[in-house]
Formats: structure tokens, C-alpha cells, sequence
């Protein structure tokens, strides 16, 4: 046997062990190739169909970004990987070094046992990519919205890529797994693992603090939605729920299982001994491996499920409830023609439509001023109540956005109050009555919408006028609004619509035109992008977090196998033995998950507090697919882990 055949050997009598990391090696290098396939398709790169230049700009930077960031974290996680590895063979390199074996031939072995181990994992990563590579790319045009879905092709320069790129970081990790191995006497080598733990320590006022910190995170959060949009509170609040987590896990863990030590009926009630006290060293060496399972998580939940919600028509439809919007300066032939032609194109493709239209007016504030019969007339078109006004000089005020619609729902039950309406020397003073709160007549930016009687209005407008005439610059804006219940169903023929009005301009007047469809797919794809980006990057940073548990657990599997033998002795059973085992994994692996589910449910119970429509089902989804995973993971696991116990056990 010589050794290269030596090195081979190493790794398969070491698969256990090796397992995980070669699976978790391929998976990354498996995303690492599905980036690269979006980064150079054809679709992708050159624009897709409908879409804005912004959206191919987020597409080709978006993915080469990603797979920056997978390359480093992959990088990382290898590492990490490979120093467990190492930490457990310990012993092994003592022996080696007893019969003979140098420096030089150790760093030569396991040179040669990583770039094994990697090799197989791109052969293996690219392998399942192409494999899955279709799939892919439907599920990716579904999140895209793409009518006929991304087209298959042979990724050659995505191969080029992802093979090039993993092969120098499995040679860099090979170079430094030497490195790695801290250098010792042989003594210390080989009975590394008789050397006993330090009892764990907490401290009660951190354990204390870290709920205070959770819960003024969580404070935080509410405010953010029910008081002010202060992005820096924002911030600020998920900042301590990260620090309080960060104390909980190391701090607050431990304490409260020496609590329950401390309770002597507890403790010495059938194998809760053994259960605690092995479980108090659990969290303290596993803790900062649980705050970053948690966190990366939580970051994962939130993240996706806020992507799917954004990317919801009923979002966008919540802003502006309108399926074309037509704006122009001053009545021209060229702006009665548009018009015209919205009309002909929906009656032509027997869409039912109901048409309204505006002028609004603008005091000195900036604000809207809405006459009554036009805003009843869409507000009819939409489905909503019309409303009436009693006295001439009575006004109610309507949300022109989100925003502006959160505050007026909390003025509803208010009185009546007085406000004076001043657009240059244009002075009037109106009674506020109860306000509307469905968006009606949807305004940019953070402007005001004052709904007044006809005939105040056209006394406005009368001497409004007579103070702009010599003003040959002004000309007043009108807004014709088209109201389609299906307007998804509009996106067959909207783009070439838009296109041949915003093609047909004879220079006289401004005008603009807008669709709902359209507006939604370029929300829907930008999204999708980012969801794309950040769902993949949370599969692998998930994938990487269940890898961390694995190495820590099979890091002292050899402990527990003579820890449980000798006990095993004294008569434990393998009932006994089981139920130690299943408790002490199911904290070990749902602790994080649980506390990741709590963070992003709170995240989205204040996401459901700005929009309408229902976020729950996309919670429940993202919640079920992960949890799905990690008890997958678990049994398999525990499995595995159970029946190592049970050889040992006497």
C-alpha cells in the first residue's frame, strides 16, 4: 500500500466522521454552480421580457455577488469543518507520530486527504446541479414570472466557473489543514481526550439581561409599526435581540439547567442525572454555535418570507388600485387619442373597465384638493362607499398611501376640526369631518388628500385661476383612472400598449402612463431575484448551521461512547439510554430553530400590521419547509448516533 491508497483509506475509515463535510461540500458547490447558472443564462443577461433595466442590472450583479458570498462562507465553513475534524484525531496523529510517521509526511497526508474529499465533492456538487438544472430553471421563472419559463441550456462557462473556483478553495484548505493541527507534545496528543472539562459558570444579572434586551427588541419592533417609521429604532431593535440572544445561549442556558440541578426532587428523578448534568456542558460548548444557527436562521425566515409577501399582487394593488393610469397637462387631440386607444384595446380584448378622471388642485403645502363627484365616481368604480358632505365649507381628508392610510384609521373615532386651505392668495377655511380610509386617489411622496364639496371646489378653482393667468407655465394636471377588477389579466397586451402611447407624443403638452400589471412584474422580478438570492443563500446557510451541529455532536462521540459504556455498567438500559440520548438532541437541534421561529414570527406579526392581505400563509410555509428539514436531519441523526451508543453498551 502506498500513500496515496493510504490517504484514501484514511478518509473512508474516517466516512462517519467525514460525512457531513463531504455532504455539506457538495451541496455548496451544487448552489455555487445553480448561481452561476442563472449568472449566465441568456434570459438573465440580456433581459427579460417586460422587465426594467434595473431588474437586469440586479439580475447579473445580484448572482455574481452571491457567489462571492457562498465562495467565502463556503471557504469558512471548511475550515471550521476541518479543524473539528482534526480536534477529533488527535489521538491519531499521536499514533502516527509513535510508529514513525514526520511532520512533513502528516502535512503530506493530509494534503491529500482534503483534496480527495473535494474533488469527489465537485464531481459530485456539479453532478446533482446539471441533474437538477431544469427544474431549476422553472421554479426560477415561476419566481420571475416568466410566461414560458427560463429556457434550458448547456452551462459550460457555469461548469468552467464553479470547478475552477472550488478547486483552488479545496487546495487552499488543504494547505492550511496543516496549519491547523496546533503542534503538541506527544503526550498530549494521545491522551487529549482523558483531559476533564471545567464545570460551566453563568452569571445571573446576564442571564437576566438577555431577556430584558429580547424584550426591548421585540419593544422595538412595534414601535417601529404602530408609532413611527423610524428606520434607526428599527436597527437599534434588531441589534439587542441579536445581543440578548447571544446572552441567552451562553448565559441564561446554563443557568437555568444549574437551576434545575439545584433542585434535588428533579435532579435524582430516573436519569435526570446524568440527562442535566452532561447537558450543562452541551450548551456551554455548543453556544455560540446555537446564536449563529439562530440568528442565520432568523435572518432566512424573515428574509424569504418577507420576499414572498412583497412580491403578493395584493401589495401592489394596495397602493394604487388603478389598472392604467393616464396623466397629462392640458386636454390636447394627442391626449384624447391615448385615452381612446386604453379604451379600444380593453374593449378589443373584452375586458370590462370603468373610467374616471381628475384635476386636483394644490395649496400652498403641496397638498390635494379633490372635488366630491370625483371622487365618488371612483370610489364607486372601486367597490367603496360613497360619501356625502353637509354643509358647503365641509371637507373630509382620504389616504393618498400606506402610510398616510395607517394614520387616518387612528383619527376616525376624532371630531370635527378646522383647517385653512391657502394656495397663493387663495384663502379658505373648511370643516374636517370623519376621514375615508380606502385609498381612492393615490399620491407620491408624503402629501395630504382634501376631499371638498363641488361647489367649494369651483369656487376654488375660479379664483385660483384668476390669480395663475398671468402664469403662462402652470397648467393643471388631469388624471385618468381606469378600474379593472382582473387586472393580471391585462399583462397579454399592456407592455406593446404602453410602449405605442409612450411612442405616439407630438410635442404638445406633457404626458405619462403607467400600468398596475406592469408595475407589479417589475416588483414581482426584482423580488423574485432577491428572493432567489436570498432563499438559496439561506438553504446553504441553514445547511451549514445542521453541519455545525454534526461536528460538534460526533466531536465527542467517541467521549460518549466510553462515557456511556462505563454507565452501561452500573445498569443503564437501552430505554434508559434512548431517552437520555432523544432529549438532549431535541435541544440541541430545535433550541435554535424554535428561537429562530420566535424572532421571525414576531418580524411578522409586525409585517401584517402594514398590509392587508394575509401574511400567514407564507409564515406557515417558510416555518413547515425548514422544520420539515430539520426533523429530517434529526432522525437521521439520532439514528445514526443511537446505534453507535447501543455497540458500545453493555
Amino acid at each position: 500500500m502506498n500513500f496515496r491508497q493510504f490517504a484514501i483509506n484514511n478518509v473512508v475509515r474516517n466516512k462517519r466522521i467525514y460525512l457531513a463535510h463531504f455532504l455539506s461540500s457538495t451541496f455548496s458547490v451544487m448552489i455555487f454552480f445553480t448561481y452561476a447558472l442563472l449568472l449566465f443564462h441568456p434570459d438573465l443577461k440580456d433581459g427579460l421580457k417586460g422587465s426594467s433595466g434595473t431588474v437586469t442590472m440586479l439580475a447579473n450583479q445580484g448572482f455574481l455577488i452571491a457567489e462571492i458570498i457562498i465562495f467565502i462562507f463556503s471557504f469558512l465553513f471548511l475550515l471550521y469543518s476541518v479543524g473539528s475534524f482534526l480536534k477529533t484525531r488527535k489521538k491519531e496523529f499521536g499514533i502516527f507520530q509513535i510508529i514513525g510517521m514526520t511532520r512533513k509526511q502528516m502535512n503530506r497526508l493530509l494534503f491529500m486527504e482534503n483534496l480527495c474529499i473535494g474533488l469527489a465533492a465537485i464531481v459530485a456538487g456539479v453532478g446533482l446541479g446539471m441533474i437538477f438544472a431544469k427544474l431549476i430553471l422553472l421554479i426560477c421563472g415561476s419566481m420571475l414570472a416568466v410566461e414560458e419559463s427560463l429556457r434550458f441550456y448547456f452551462p459550460l462557462k457555469a461548469i468552467a466557473l464553479t470547478v475552477g473556483a472550488f478547486l483552488l478553495l479545496f487546495v487552499v484548505i488543504a494547505l492550511s489543514s496543516s496549519l491547523l493541527m496546533r503542534k503538541g507534545s506527544l503526550i498530549d496528543l494521545v491522551k487529549s481526550e482523558e483531559k476533564p472539562k471545567p464545570e460551566p459558570k453563568a452569571s445571573r444579572l446576564l442571564a437576566l439581561l438577555s431577556v430584558i434586551l429580547i424584550g426591548g427588541g421585540y419593544a422595538g419592533v412595534f414601535a417601529f409599526v404602530w408609532i413611527t417609521y423610524s428606520f434607526p429604532l428599527l436597527l437599534g431593535s434588531v441589534v439587542l435581540v441579536i445581543a440578548g440572544t447571544y446572552l441567552l445561549f451562553t448565559q441564561l442556558s446554563v443557568y437555568a439547567i444549574r437551576a434545575l440541578k439545584g433542585n434535588k426532587r428533579l435532579f435524582f428523578r430516573k436519569t435526570n442525572l446524568l440527562f442535566l448534568s452532561e447537558l450543562t456542558y452541551r450548551m456551554k460548548d455548543n453556544a455560540i454555535m446555537f446564536f449563529m444557527v439562530s440568528v442565520i436562521s432568523a435572518s432566512a425566515f424573515t428574509g424569504i418570507g418577507t420576499m414572498l409577501a412583497i412580491a403578493d399582487p395584493g401589495l401592489s394593488s394596495m397602493s394604487n388600485p388603478y389598472a392604467f393610469t393616464y396623466q397629462n397637462s392640458w386636454d390636447t387631440p394627442s391626449a384624447e387619442r391615448h385615452i381612446r386607444k386604453i379604451e379600444e384595446t380593453l374593449i378589443d380584448n373584452e375586458v370590462p373597465y370603468q373610467k374616471g378622471s381628475y384635476i386636483p388642485l394644490f395649496d400652498d403645502e403641496g397638498d390635494y384638493i379633490i372635488k366630491l363627484s370625483e371622487y365618488n365616481h371612483l370610489a364607486k368604480a372601486l367597490g367603496y362607499q360613497e360619501r356625502t358632505l353637509e354643509n358647503v365649507n365641509d371637507s373630509f381628508m382620504t389616504p393618498g398611501n400606506l402610510t398616510s392610510r395607517k394614520t387616518l384609521r387612528a383619527e376616525v373615532g376624532q371630531g370635527s376640526t378646522q383647517k385653512n386651505i391657502s394656495m397663493w392668495e387663495v384663502q379658505e377655511k373648511v370643516r374636517l369631518t370623519t376621514p375615508a380610509t380606502d385609498i381612492v386617489i393615490p399620491v407620491e411622496f408624503k402629501r395630504e388628500v382634501y376631499v371638498v364639496s363641488n361647489e367649494l371646489y369651483d369656487k376654488m378653482n375660479k379664483e385660483f385661476n384668476i390669480q395663475i393667468e398671468a402664469d403662462e407655465n402652470y397648467y393643471p394636471d388631469k388624471k385618468t383612472q381606469f378600474v379593472v377588477t382582473d387586472w393580471m389579466g391585462t399583462r397579454k397586451f399592456a407592455p406593446d400598449l404602453v410602449e405605442s402611447i409612450q411612442n405616439d407624443s407630438d410635442g404638445q403638452g406633457y404626458f405619462e402612463i403607467s400600468a398596475l400589471v406592469l408595475d407589479w412584474l417589475n416588483s414581482k422580478q426584482t423580488n423574485g431575484i432577491i428572493l432567489i438570492l436570498s432563499g438559496l443563500i439561506g438553504i446553504v446557510f441553514f445547511t451549514f448551521a445542521a453541519s455545525f451541529t454534526y461536528f460538534r455532536l460526533y466531536a465527542d462521540l467517541e467521549r460518549d461512547e466510553e462515557q456511556y459504556r462505563m454507565i452501561g455498567k452500573m445498569g443503564l438500559s437501552r430505554p434508559e439510554l434512548r431517552n437520555i440520548v432523544t432529549r438532549q438532541l431535541v435541544l440541541m437541534f430545535f433550541l435554535p430553530i424554535v428561537l429562530a421561529i420566535i424572532h421571525s414570527s414576531v418580524a411578522f406579526v409586525a409585517l401584517q400590521q402594514l398590509v392587508d392581505f394575509s401574511v400567514m400563509g407564507y409564515t406557515l410555509r417558510i416555518f413547515l419547509v425548514f422544520a420539515s428539514m430539520q426533523i429530517l436531519f434529526f432522525l437521521l441523526v439520532r439514528w445514526r448516533y443511537l446505534r453507535h451508543m447501543y455497540a458500545k453498551l453493555i
